[in-house]
């Protein structure tokens, strides 16, 4: 009866519009408190007890520092650079702007690994871009918020993090090398569609008109943008410096290309961008924090078990129940951003995994690559939200673009669950 009422209270507050991590503090709470009317102050006190737990992980302070790298590289001017430097190299023409915005996307991915943050900073130099070559605002962002997906899969990820506090056997540096190629396979699926869409419907007409940027000018004005993700994932390779660390020195390295090279960032900028870096910080932690008291209520209250019991005992088979997980975490990616999903449904997904001793770091990469899916996918999807509001247009006129590009992702995210090497592989050559 109590866990019923747990996930009743949850979804009733989520359809009259309360933030996530208030409904995850609230069902779990009042979980608690039925479940505890013997107990001396009801059990009260194992909600701040398991607040403070929730965000007590050394991991997660890279999350502060990822999310600022984002707005510092967002403000640097290095995307603008790079895209100077990606049409240089593949020419201009029709359907060639939006494979540069898919491509920058996923390079900026090995810096931030911030999917909005990404949707930001390619958005406000490719939309105004694609928009003066004559492409559709809703199709320009419909391929930005598509192509910014891939950043959590290509390292360094904050889900990826976020996946590895609540999972002890899959470390971060396995899963940032196991989101390396499922990434690139996304972005390049990615390209499929949207160079397709842009011919098959005559945009970008103008696009062949504009000038392209010379190479060797446009190669030494990114070099600086290019050096940071060598930086942040080989100094994780070559032993220098943690995940944690790879942030804070990102940070710093950001820094020094906005205010010392590109003179993009002056010293009055700092209050603004720390600003916004808190803001969102501070709405990811919160909801790790009370996501912490829900998965408590939980455990307390014997959920886990019993679901795992039905599941494996279902007669669906291991790929009848990787389908409806699949069918599960689709429907709530439209409505549920993604690390809430990780916080809520890993727990209850991890003992299934183990039932048939799934992988947890290719299962990391799939429950990921379906987050990733859910930042384009209406009603809900944070990266679309970005992306439209950029180019002022309404997401549902979106709809008719991004549906191809699912479908893309899509077939990257079957390819992976028919061939786990694709994930496995990169973690295993380097020894994970």
């Amino acid at each position: 009866m109590i866990a019923t009422l747990l996930f009743a209270v949850f979804a009733v507050l989520m359809v009259i519009g309360v933030p996530v991590c208030v409904a995850l503090g609230v069902a779990g709470t009042l979980a608690i408190v039925l479940s505890n009317q013997d107990v001396a102050w009801f059990g009260l006190l194992a909600v701040p007890q398991n607040f403070y737990a929730g965000l007590a992980k050394y991991p997660l302070l890279a999350i502060p520092m990822f999310v600022l790298v984002g707005s510092i590289f967002d403000r640097s001017g290095v995307a603008r650079r790079l895209v100077d430097l990606a049409i240089s190299i593949v020419g201009r023409g029709p359907g060639m702007l939006p494979l540069v915005a898919i491509a920058v996307a996923m390079f900026l991915g090995g810096i931030s690994g911030s999917g909005p943050a990404c949707a930001a900073a390619v958005g406000a130099v490719m939309i105004t871009a694609m928009s003066r070559a004559g492409y559709p605002a809703p199709f320009s962002a419909s391929v930005v918020a598509a192509g910014a997906a891939t950043d959590i899969l290509i390292p360094p990820s904050i889900a990826f993090i976020i996946y590895s506090v609540l999972v002890p056997g899959a470390s971060v540096p396995a899963l940032f090398a196991a989101g390396m190629v499922p990434g690139l396979l996304a972005g390049f699926a990615l390209i499929v569609p949207a160079v397709w869409l842009a011919r098959k419907h005559k945009m970008g007409m103008l696009e062949a008109h504009l000038p392209r940027p010379p190479f060797w000018a446009s190669l030494r004005q990114a070099s600086w943008g290019l050096a940071a993700p060598v930086l942040i994932l080989g100094g994780m390779r070559l032993g220098w410096f943690t995940p944690t660390e790879a942030a804070v020195v990102a940070v710093f390295y950001g820094l020094f290309v906005g205010m010392c090279i590109h003179r993009t960032i002056q010293v009055r900028d700092l209050f603004g961008i720390l600003r916004e870096a808190a803001e969102l910080s501070a709405v990811i932690m919160l909801v790790v924090a009370l996501a912490g008291i829900f998965a408590w209520a939980l455990s307390t209250l014997s959920i886990i078990d019993p679901i795992t019991h039905a599941i494996v005992n279902s007669g669906l088979g291991e790929w009848g129940v990787l389908a409806l997980l699949i069918v599960l975490l689709m429907t709530m990616g439209m409505f549920l951003d993604g690390i809430s999903i990780f916080l809520i449904f890993v727990p209850l997904l991890m003992p299934i995994a183990n039932a048939y001793g799934w992988d947890p770091v290719w299962f990391g990469v799939i429950l990921t690559l379906k987050v990733a899916l859910g930042q384009f996918t209406p009603p809900l999807a944070v990266n679309l939200m970005v992306s439209c509001r950029i180019a002022r247009v309404p997401m549902e006129s979106t709809i008719p673009w991004v549906l191809w590009m699912l479908g893309a992702m899509f077939l990257v995210l079957v390819a992976v669950l028919v061939f786990p090497q694709l994930a496995l592989w990169l973690p295993h050559r380097l020894g994970y």
